[in-house]
């Protein structure tokens, strides 16, 4: 093949530092989606959508194939913890947990990923998190260990 092609769709998932609910304010939850899309598409990965809750975000995203997820992970956590510190408050001491969780996903299941992660505040009325979280790592058949995953 003389040309490289790929087409890798990432579910991405990250927490707040604690899971501390710096994004409580609804405004500020919904401008960091807004900022944390920008640094993806700015780094030449396609936001498909962004969303969460006070204390964690989900990201669906097209990975570019010159990139490691780990780089624009990275990026966005450091370009959006300095854009939010500025706001006040409690975002002041805002940081995300150093470990991030990336899933791939199917073309046939853009639509209900991108429901899913736009239904999070009705989604984290029964299920926190951390049980969120661990059910991603069961399906996907991810090894941790519990010690290791929770700062």
């Amino acid at each position: 093949m003389s040309q490289s092609l790929s087409r890798i769709l990432v579910h991405i998932i990250f927490s707040t530092k604690n899971r501390f609910a710096f994004l409580i304010d609804k405004n500020n939850q919904l401008q960091m989606h807004a900022y944390l899309a920008s640094v993806f598409n700015e780094n030449n990965y396609r936001a498909i959508v962004v969303g969460g809750t006070g204390d964690h975000v989900h990201i669906l995203c097209l990975l570019d194939r010159n990139h490691a997820i780990s780089e624009i992970v990275k990026k966005a956590k450091v370009n959006s913890s300095s854009w939010a510190k500025p706001l006040g408050g409690i975002c002041r001491k805002f940081a995300w947990q150093s470990g991030y969780g990336a899933f791939s996903i199917h073309q046939s299941q853009i639509e209900s990923v991108r429901g899913y992660i736009q239904r999070q505040e009705e989604h984290h009325r029964w299920k926190t998190f951390q049980e969120e979280y661990l059910d991603f790592l069961h399906e996907y058949r991810v090894p941790y260990d519990e010690r290791y995953i929770w700062e």
